[in-house]
């Protein structure tokens, strides 16, 4: 490999990872991530409007983060106060939670699907001061349901114009958010205090409330980071709801700490065609997408001739011992002669409709089951699954790529 080659490739597996100590909170690792590598990309959202994705770097995400904590300082907020948000995953949803955690607020989490009632019940318990909502349509459904929460001094609308009428308390985005905000204020913020309260199903009654300090967090992304690397040169692409523990550490703070930009879906059921788009190195899945992608192949062949079965078979065979070969389990075969054609008419093709560039694919939040999960990895995808908690930030346990049993988790 000529000497240049080498040099950009060394360049490319160069990991820029911002420590626990570095860091110490959220806000902080933010700011760290700016002063680092300021001009890199951070986010890549979808503009609807031209149908196009667009770059945002991180010194625009800090000046943009900043806007938000100069309109939430006019709310008279006072540090530990609790702020809850209802969106889409999208660059908002970083900004509101940033600046909310530099100014030593405490953000709560909600589901966009939820019922009225639940959201009612969790802005009530954590003592919400200030409500971030998507769309019209979300703040007349819950309209009725705060209207009788004094604690709820503010609401704010980001997709709206006419929409806040007959509550005072309701404002559109446009109309509340500042033109300038000047720098992000990484306030004198403990990395053991409270940074977020989430709310997940318990066994019984309403859904609890989990409280996750900034460490806890942290310690979590530093000690997935360990299980195997994440490099800048890496893309995400998001599309579990960052509501969720998983996609939160997983999908938003582990790719800050490594200095890896992040794509937003447009939705699950574009996730298809986004991923050929945006082409991830990395993506954070639940089962139910690997089922549905399953069934999608299975129902497939069931058309196609007995010879284009057969070869698909042979093609998870073979891949599959070929991947037992490579963690150490399984002895050499000849049937692995058969794997580069094997690769290039079959596996290759599956890859292809996931980005073809999977360094990546993390399976959690539910157990996979271990003959689809083997069925992925004999077709070459990079699987790997974790069990985890909300309560424990949520990662417990987690595959290595080097030491992978995909029936060893569920």
């Amino acid at each position: 490999v000529p000497e240049d080659q080498n040099s950009e490739r060394d360049m490319a597996d160069a990991t820029d990872l911002i420590s626990l100590e570095q860091a110490g909170t959220l806000p902080a690792l933010l700011r760290e991530r700016v002063r680092r590598s300021p001009e890199s990309v951070a986010y890549v959202p979808h503009d609807a409007a031209g149908d196009r994705w667009l770059e945002t770097t991180w010194r625009q995400m800090a000046a943009e983060t900043a806007r938000w904590q100069a309109g939430l300082r006019r709310e008279a907020l006072r540090p530990g106060d609790r702020v809850a948000l209802m969106l889409r995953n999208c660059r908002e949803w970083v900004c509101f939670d940033m600046a909310a955690a530099g100014l030593g607020l405490i953000t709560v989490p909600l589901y966009t699907n939820d019922r009225p009632e639940n959201i009612r019940n969790i802005l009530r318990e954590a003592d919400v001061k200030l409500l971030l909502l998507e769309t019209a349509e979300q703040w007349r459904t819950l309209q009725a349901a705060v209207q009788d929460l004094d604690g709820l001094a503010r609401i704010l609308i980001q997709q709206a114009e006419n929409a806040t009428a007959g509550d005072g308390r309701a404002v559109t985005l446009a109309r509340w958010l500042p033109a300038q905000g000047g720098e992000f204020e990484v306030g004198e913020v403990a990395s053991d205090s409270l940074a977020t309260i989430v709310y997940t199903s318990g066994t019984t009654g309403n859904p609890k409330g989990v409280m996750l300090s900034h460490r806890n967090l942290l310690w979590n992304v530093q000690a997935s980071l360990r299980t195997t690397e994440v490099y800048p040169a890496d893309r995400f692409l998001s599309f579990l709801p960052l509501s969720h523990a998983l996609e939160r550490t997983g999908g938003y703070y582990l790719p800050m700490a490594a200095g890896a930009s992040v794509a937003y879906c447009r939705s699950v059921a574009q996730l298809g065609e986004d991923l050929q788009r945006i082409r991830p190195t990395i993506l954070i899945a639940v089962p139910r997408i690997f089922e549905r992608v399953y069934a999608r192949i299975q129902e497939k062949l069931a058309g196609e001739s007995e010879l284009a079965r057969r070869l698909f078979a042979a093609a998870v065979a073979v891949g599959w011992r070929r991947f037992e070969r490579q963690q150490g389990r399984a002895a050499w075969s000849p049937a692995l002669l058969g794997w580069p054609l094997l690769d290039r008419l079959v596996a290759a093709k599956i890859r292809a409709r996931l980005g073809g560039q999977l360094r990546i694919a993390v399976c959690g939040g539910a157990p996979l089951a271990p003959d689809i999960g083997r069925f992925f990895l004999g077709l070459g995808v990079p699987l790997i699954q974790g069990y985890g908690l909300t309560e424990a930030s949520p990662v417990v346990s987690v595959n290595t790529p080097q030491d992978n049993i995909p029936d060893s988790v569920g």
